[in-house]
């Protein structure tokens, strides 16, 4: 899928931050682009608004039901609350789980019956946290280990069933977005002190390193970019 013009890829969490960033450079390249979201008023209107809200599992097959060909699928929606395992709300856990993993993992199953036979690719935005636990631990850190293991396992299913469907992520460090926010909700000053401290990654970085992936030859499969600001520490 070198070339994105006149391609269809449908991207979850479209209306703000990572999602939003991907949505317009998919524009940029002359793809046409559905965007899932709950809150469609906030898409381009250049984007084809799906709305669903992904905790709720028939939404979710919603989204598919009248779904035609696409080319990729890219997950970027997510749910980051810091809820520690000893005392944390298990709806907060409930939620990030429904969210980043069951969503994710069923959009993936449900997006294999739409891709043509030649094949496509899924993109699965992830987090430094799925490959280490920060220091403040929670929960939110099992979803996207949860993610890498969905993600590798589904390659290994895909090949295994010879269908040609690359699986890729995308694990960026602290990333500048409202899910940010949700995350130090509570801990403004935190916040304040870490953007004071660094130069966070932006959306727009995330959309590039997604480029690279859906723009690379179809004999190139990427698995996992790693990414963080070249000021934070882990």
């Amino acid at each position: 899928m070198t070339n994105l013009r006149d391609s269809t890829v449908l991207v979850t969490g479209a209306s703000s931050g990572i999602g939003k960033a991907i949505c317009s450079r998919l524009l940029d390249e002359g793809a046409n682009v559905l965007g899932v979201t709950r809150r469609p008023s906030s898409l381009d209107p250049e984007v084809s608004p799906i709305e669903a809200d992904l905790a709720k599992r028939e939404d979710v097959s919603g989204i598919f039901r009248d779904l035609g060909k696409i080319d990729a699928l890219v997950n970027c929606a997510g749910v980051a609350y810091l809820s520690r395992i000893i005392d944390g709300n298990p709806a907060d856990w409930e939620e990030m789980w429904r969210v980043n993993v069951m969503a994710l993992s069923l959009c993936c199953q449900l997006s294999l019956r739409h891709f043509p036979s030649t094949g496509g690719r899924i993109v699965n935005i992830s987090s430094m946290s799925g490959h280490r636990v920060p220091p403040t631990g929670g929960f939110y850190a099992p979803t996207k280990f949860a993610v890498k293991a969905v993600s590798d396992a589904l390659r290994l299913e895909l090949k295994a069933a010879g269908l040609p469907v690359q699986i890729s992520c995308v694990s960026p460090g602290f990333v500048d977005t409202p899910l940010l926010e949700q995350y130090f909700l509570g801990r403004e000053e935190s916040l304040a002190k870490t953007r004071e401290a660094m130069k966070m990654l932006e959306p727009g970085d995330i959309a590039r390193a997604v480029m690279t992936i859906l723009q690379s030859p179809p004999h190139v499969e990427i698995g996992d970019i790693l990414m963080r600001s070249g000021e934070q520490r882990m």
